[in-house]
C-alpha cells in the first residue's frame, strides 16, 4: 500500500500547536499584514512538515478568527472592516474597565510585581525601538489584567479581542502607532499600587478611547511576505 508524505507524521516534525502559535504570533506582530495569501506550499517548505498538518494548523487559526478561508481560493490571514473595528473597539470598552476593576480588587502583592515587572519590559521595548517586542508585550499587558481578574471565560475572550485589535491596528493605525502606549499602562497599573478600582476602570476607559482615535478608518493597504524566509528555520 502506498502512503502519501503529507499522510506521515514524524517524531522530530513541528506539531500544529507550534504552528499555530508562529503564525499567531507573527499576526500579533504585525509581520503577517492582514489579507497575506497564506499558501499551503510555502508553509510546508517554511515548517518543514506536510500537507495535511498545514490544512489542520490553518483550520484552529480560522477558528480564532485569526484566518479566513475561501472555498477554491486558500488562506488568508483575517482582514476586519471598518465596522469590525468599531464593534472590537466597543465590545473592549463594555469588558475591559470592569476586568480592570476585578483585577484591582483580585490582585495580590505578587501580581502587582508581575505588573511592575511587565511594564519594565515594555519601557525597553519602547525605548530601544523593538516594535515586534513593543506589540507583543502591550497585547500580553491586557491579558494579564485578564489573568489577574480570575475569569477564564473573560481571559479567552480578551486573547480573541487582543489579536483582533493587532489586526485591525495593523490595517487602519496611523503612521508610527504599533499598539498601547507603555505611559498609559504605567497610569493603570498605578491604580493597582492604591487599590483604586474605580481609577483602573477609568484609566482604561481612557486608555481604550486613545487606541481608537488613532485609527484611520480607510482603505487598507496590504503587501507580499515570503513566507519561507520568514518561518524557515534559523
Amino acid at each position: 500500500m502506498n502512503v502519501d508524505r503529507d499522510d506521515l507524521v514524524e517524531a522530530d516534525e513541528i506539531d500544529e500547536g507550534d504552528i499555530v502559535d508562529r503564525i499567531f504570533e507573527a499576526v500579533i506582530e504585525q509581520r503577517l499584514p492582514p489579507g497575506t495569501k497564506l499558501s499551503e506550499s510555502a508553509l510546508c517548505e517554511a515548517f518543514g512538515v506536510g500537507r495535511m498538518r498545514i490544512r489542520r494548523s490553518l483550520l484552529l487559526l480560522a477558528s480564532r478568527e485569526v484566518v479566513e478561508l475561501h472555498a477554491n481560493r486558500g488562506a488568508f490571514v483575517a482582514s476586519p472592516t471598518a465596522e469590525q473595528a468599531r464593534e472590537v473597539f466597543e465590545a473592549r470598552l463594555a469588558l475591559e474597565p470592569n476586568i480592570a476593576r476585578l483585577a484591582v480588587q483580585r490582585a495580590t502583592d505578587e501580581d502587582i510585581a508581575q505588573l511592575n515587572r511587565h511594564l519594565e519590559m515594555e519601557y525597553v521595548a519602547h525605548k530601544e525601538r523593538h516594535r515586534h517586542d513593543a506589540i507583543r508585550l502591550s497585547g500580553q499587558f491586557h491579558t494579564l489584567m485578564a489573568q489577574i481578574a480570575g475569569n477564564a471565560v473573560l481571559l479567552r475572550t480578551m486573547k480573541e479581542l487582543v489579536t483582533r485589535t493587532s489586526l485591525i491596528i495593523g490595517i487602519f493605525g496611523a503612521p508610527g502607532v504599533s499598539n498601547c502606549r507603555d505611559d498609559d499602562h504605567a497610569a493603570i497599573v498605578g491604580s493597582f499600587r492604591t487599590r483604586d478600582a474605580e481609577k483602573a476602570a477609568w484609566m482604561m476607559t481612557l486608555h481604550l478611547r486613545h487606541i481608537e482615535s488613532h485609527l484611520q478608518l480607510g482603505s487598507p493597504e496590504t503587501g507580499a511576505v515570503d513566507l519561507v524566509q520568514l518561518f524557515a528555520k534559523g
